[in-house]
């Protein structure tokens, strides 16, 4: 993984710089003391975590952040702990409160490692693992052993074959994002199925291995005319 640091004193990025490269897995490419520069150097090179001060001069790292146009995770790095809910609303992957220990940048470095294995999965039919967050850590789940997916508010609950069900926090959209629509397809506003577990259909129910998932009438064109393709 790539990031870059903006900061107005070197000894912050000084401390970054050698917390980085005790990672062994994420490399800081440039530091930078001028937003203007920082932001031109995001505009031409793909980045994927930025080390950024919130107090600066010219301009604060809240007002900055909104300015970051490619997908990059945002770690705010501050003295000040006043600003972290509003960092947190701007959907930062974590705030660092100077001064922090490595234990602590560790976790917040961890965290965008998680987050960038998800967004960078592959959802390619060859691809026949899912990756979630649950449990605070990774899950790897094989595709094949997916029962059926429900939706349950603002978490999905993963029905795997021979294991207790897997609920992780995410939308029903972005989970379906995440597989092969050759292989899964929404059938209802909370449910999602695999192709192949469907037993038979009748009367707008569909009867899976040992479970029964109802046909929403939104999704009822859709699944019928893939269902006889």
């Amino acid at each position: 993984m790539k990031a870059i640091a903006l900061d107005d004193e070197q000894p912050g990025l000084q401390v970054l710089d050698t917390f980085c490269k005790q990672t062994g897995w994420l490399t800081l490419e440039k530091s930078f003391t001028q937003p203007s520069l920082a932001l031109k150097y995001l505009s031409q090179f793909p980045i994927d975590v930025l080390f950024i001060d919130i107090q600066m001069p010219s301009i604060s790292g809240l007002e900055f952040s909104k300015e970051i146009r490619q997908n990059t995770q945002v770690i705010f790095t501050t003295a000040y702990s006043e600003f972290a809910l509003e960092g947190f609303n701007l959907k930062a992957t974590d705030y660092l409160l100077k001064p922090f220990t490595y234990e602590r940048f560790e976790q917040a470095v961890v965290r965008a490692k998680e987050n960038y294995v998800l967004r960078n999965q592959s959802n390619s039919p060859t691809d026949s693992y899912l990756f979630v967050r649950a449990d605070y850590k990774l899950i790897k789940i094989s595709t094949g052993d997916i029962q059926f997916i429900e939706g349950l508010d603002d978490y999905v609950k993963i029905h795997v074959k021979e294991q207790r069900p897997i609920i992780a926090r995410m939308t029903m959209k972005n989970i379906l994002n995440k597989l092969s629509p050759s292989e899964f397809i929404r059938v209802h506003r909370s449910y999602i199925v695999p192709f192949k577990r469907i037993a038979n259909v009748r009367n707008k129910l569909i009867a899976l291995d040992t479970n029964e998932v109802p046909i929403g009438a939104s999704y009822e064109e859709e699944f019928f005319k893939r269902f006889r393709n």
